[in-house]
C-alpha cells in the first residue's frame, strides 16, 4: 500500500513544535499497515525535523541554546577577524534567515519512521518534531508518505 499526502503545520515561533499527532491524524492509514515504513519531508529551508526528547523541556531548550552558539545570528565569526563577525552575505528575508538556512543544513529535512501493527514505531520518551529556525511564524509544510 503506498500514500502521500501533505500536510501544513503552522508553527508559532522559533523552537520546536511536537507534530507527532498531527502526524498520525492525518495519515489514519498507518493504522492498516502491519509493517512499514512513513517518510517525512519538510519542503523548507529555514526549519527542521527531528525525533527527540518529549519529557523533560530542558532537553529542548539545551538544545536550543546549543544551536545558537553554534550559528550566531551576527555572522560568522572567524580568526582572520580576531573575535569578530562578518555578516552574513544572504539578508534578503532578515536577520535570522541566514542563520536559519545554516541550521537546517546541520539537521534533518527529512526523517523515516518504521510502522510496526499500524503504529510508529517511537521510543517511550520520544516525539516527532518541526523545528522551527525563524523567529516569525511561518506555515509549514510536511510531505507524508
Amino acid at each position: 500500500m503506498w500514500c502521500q499526502k501533505e500536510i501544513e503545520i503552522d508553527s508559532k515561533k522559533r523552537g520546536f513544535h511536537i507534530i507527532t499527532e498531527q502526524v498520525i491524524a492525518q495519515m489514519p492509514e498507518i493504522k492498516n499497515i502491519d509493517i512499514g515504513l512513513l517518510h517525512l519531508f519538510i519542503k523548507h529551508t529555514s526549519a527542521s525535523l527531528t525525533i527527540n526528547e518529549n519529557a523533560d523541556p530542558r532537553v529542548l531548550k539545551d538544545l536550543s541554546s546549543f544551536m545558537r552558539s553554534l550559528v550566531p545570528e551576527e555572522g560568522i565569526r572567524t580568526k582572520n577577524t580576531q573575535g569578530k563577525h562578518l555578516p552574513y552575505l544572504h539578508a534578503d528575508e532578515g536577520d535570522d534567515d541566514m542563520p536559519a538556512h545554516i541550521r537546517t543544513v546541520l539537521t534533518c529535512s527529512s526523517l523515516s519512521l518504521s510502522i510496526n501493527e499500524g503504529k510508529l514505531v517511537l521510543g517511550t520518551w520520544q516525539a516527532i518534531y518541526l523545528w522551527e529556525h525563524r523567529y516569525s511564524k511561518h506555515s509549514r509544510k510536511v510531505s507524508l508518505h
